[in-house]
């Protein structure tokens, strides 16, 4: 039986059009500005390693198979340049060692090359998605793995990149407002709360909701969460804490120190 190994996701951020005439200093102190959001939204989830690096990328590497997906499309909803978006390389697996132990500057694995192959394929893509996941180009998994979700890591990997797809169709249709309506939705949830974010009524932000297929958006981002925390619990089966429980605590501590900066997203 396999005891050492440990289950992780990954996920490399790249910024479009960050090459821009004067844009590259003010990028890079958003990044760092990022990396630091990051690291007090998963300072409650155990080990997690986050860097920026090569100019306008961040690296990132936390434990659970949801974790880098749930911190990415946070990102990606309160992302402050509109011409400069991110996009991001996924992957999750397997680990034969404590993600303390690693050095992210330095390490050399096969779920790295994954992310960045995937990472690639969306710089390539004129009509590019915010995420893309590649699971199985590079990594086939271990014998030993309890689970052999393995055999079926294509078939993962489409439906994936599917849903995701259909996500960045819906969000290429939002406006400017149903956009911050979503988003703000996503962070407080609450419409009433939203209507005084925003100055709108209720009715007003009711109707940016739905128009803009909000429910849509935010229900893909849970079924994701939700399908990559059962392949966790079935290949981890009463050897780690419930996933659910920690993707539950980092989505709260996200929200909890967004809305402690809320009036920053507005700015």
């Amino acid at each position: 039986m396999r005891t050492k190994a440990n289950p992780i996701s990954i996920f490399i951020l790249d910024v479009s059009n960050s090459s821009s005439e004067g844009m590259g200093d003010e990028l890079t102190v958003y990044l760092d500005e990022m990396v630091k959001w990051i690291n007090i939204w998963t300072k409650e989830i155990g080990s997690t390693k986050v860097k920026h690096r090569s100019g306008d990328e961040i690296i990132f590497v936390g434990d659970g198979y949801s974790t880098a997906y749930i911190v990415a499309f946070f990102i990606s909803r309160i992302w402050k340049y509109r011409q400069h978006k991110p996009y991001f390389g996924l992957s999750f697996g397997d680990i034969d060692r404590q993600l303390v132990e690693v050095d992210i500057e330095k390490w050399i694995h096969p779920l790295i090359k994954q992310a960045r192959y995937a990472n690639d394929l969306l710089k390539q893509d004129h009509n590019r998605s915010p995420f893309k996941f590649e699971l199985d180009q590079f990594y086939r998994g271990e014998n030993s793995t309890p689970f052999v979700y393995n055999q079926f890591r294509n078939e993962f990997e489409s439906l994936f990149n599917t849903i995701l797809h259909l996500q960045h169709n819906l969000m290429q249709e939002q406006t400017y407002i149903q956009e911050l309506v979503c988003s703000f939705y996503l962070i407080v949830q609450q419409q009433k709360a939203i209507g005084k974010l925003l100055g709108k009524t209720p009715p007003t932000i009711s109707s940016h909701f739905k128009k803009g297929k909000s429910e849509e958006i935010l229900h893909s981002f849970h079924e994701i969460i939700k399908i990559l925390n059962s392949l966790q619990e079935k290949a981890y089966s009463g050897i780690v804490v419930n996933p659910k429980d920690t993707s539950d605590i980092l989505t709260q501590s996200i929200r909890n120190h967004l809305k402690e900066n809320i009036y920053t997203l507005l700015d």
